[in-house]
């Protein structure tokens, strides 16, 4: 109750009258204990009651009442749900761009555009000079409205390089040999080619991904299954001088 308000005996006095009110417009036998009053304004206050409701654990219903001024009569000016200590409530409301995360997406769905992503930045746009046109088209893409930042190509290296296509995953640990000696890898080109490249063996599960220099399966292509050595039977041994006796 707000200390500048005091309480008023005539709303106080009208809990029953707020109970009936409940009862007129709730299910039967939902209306619990009156919790008490609680004064908003001046001759303006709501009773609470608990509500014992199934299907609102925790919630409270509250009728708030006033009075005219002088007037000895509560008037009903309306009655509500409302979540209490431990009440069940839905999830705040998250936008959609915030609540989409990787491996969301599926066909024909669309991602929002995020104007100012730091991981993006402006495509190069052609200046007329030969040489540094020719650098644009293959290292900052020519024709693109915007490219990867230095911040994205860090992103995405230690995303990938943590994840499924580094070292650390299950599949490398166990490789015979990395893919930087394979035949089947494909190095990338720009900046992310000392580390990373793309797996052109179909025989393996990465066959099409990004993988790392130091990534591995058992795909490789210079080595070989573990072949153990032929067995040996030696020749049966026939005795012509030894008799075996049958009973």
């Amino acid at each position: 109750m707000s200390a500048a308000v005091k309480t008023d005996t005539t709303l106080a006095a009208a809990a029953d009258q707020a109970r009936a009110s409940l009862e007129g417009i709730a299910e039967p036998g939902v209306v619990g204990d009156h919790l008490g009053l609680t004064m908003v304004d001046e001759r303006l206050g709501t009773h609470h009651f608990t509500c014992t409701s199934a299907a609102y654990p925790g919630w409270l219903w509250a009728v708030t009442v006033t009075r005219v001024p002088r007037g000895k009569v509560a008037t009903v000016c309306e009655t509500n749900l409302v979540p209490g200590d431990g009440a069940l409530l839905s999830p705040s409301w998250v936008p959609y761009a915030e609540r989409l995360a990787p491996g969301d997406i599926g066909p024909g769905d669309v991602t929002p555009l995020i104007v100012d992503d730091p991981l993006l930045e402006a495509g190069f746009e052609a200046t007329g000079d030969e040489d540094v046109d020719q650098l644009a088209v293959w290292e900052l893409g020519l024709g693109r409205p915007r490219v990867l930042s230095a911040e994205g190509r860090e992103a995405a290296a230690s995303r990938w390089y943590a994840g499924g296509p580094g070292p650390s995953a299950p599949m490398a640990t166990k490789a015979p040999a990395p893919c930087a000696t394979c035949g089947f890898f494909l190095p990338m080109a720009g900046a992310l080619r000392a580390v990373f490249g793309v797996c052109a063996n179909e025989w393996s599960p990465s066959d099409g991904s990004v993988v790392s220099l130091d990534h591995g399966c058992g795909a490789h292509s210079e080595v070989d299954v573990d072949k153990p050595e032929p067995e040996r039977v030696a020749p049966p041994l026939v005795d012509d001088y030894r008799l075996d006796v049958t009973p």
